[in-house]
């Protein structure tokens, strides 16, 4: 198989994508087997779009399973913290006040599969989790976004 990526995440993240998992494979997927052992009752499957919509929903079940599985094979716990950085710099797990221009915001530097933006989670390899991370309070980045090149100034990095 080809090399895959590892998705970055915390043990939490790994047990609710675990949990959803089982949800699909035991209570959904009966769920869906019983709408189209339905819509089969209902006759003639050429013209029985109850079936079409019963199948179609089966195949996103089957694919959202598979997404899982291997989010749940390459997955890469990670303890919130680069143990062998600074206290004082930004990494994995840190939450950074930056200032950009007159306007601060707060972000929380997390894994791919964990990020979330309208939260304030943004992921350590997002354009600006990459541009903050191994830089101080005080430093000022440059991240470097479709509309062009952004200054950021850290105010402050909290590490847990």
């Amino acid at each position: 198989m080809a090399n895959m990526s590892r998705f970055k995440m915390s043990q939490e993240r790994l047990d609710a994508i675990k949990e959803e998992l089982n949800y699909l494979e035991t209570v959904r997927e009966k769920e869906v087997a019983e709408l189209i052992k339905e819509a089969r009752s209902f006759g003639d499957l050429s013209e029985n779009s109850e079936y079409d919509e019963a199948k179609t929903e089966q195949g996103k079940l089957y694919s959202k399973i598979a997404e899982l599985k291997v989010l749940i094979e390459n997955a890469e716990i990670v303890d919130n913290m680069d143990t062998d950085a600074p206290k004082d710099t930004v990494t994995l797990g840190s939450v950074v006040k930056v200032l950009d221009e007159d306007f601060e915001e707060t972000y929380e530097i997390v894994g791919s599969q964990e990020a979330n933006p309208r939260m304030g989670r943004i992921s350590d390899d997002s354009p600006v989790g990459r541009a903050l991370h191994g830089h101080r309070a005080g430093d000022v980045v440059t991240v470097m976004a479709p509309a062009g090149a952004i200054q950021l100034k850290i105010i402050s990095v909290e590490n847990k």
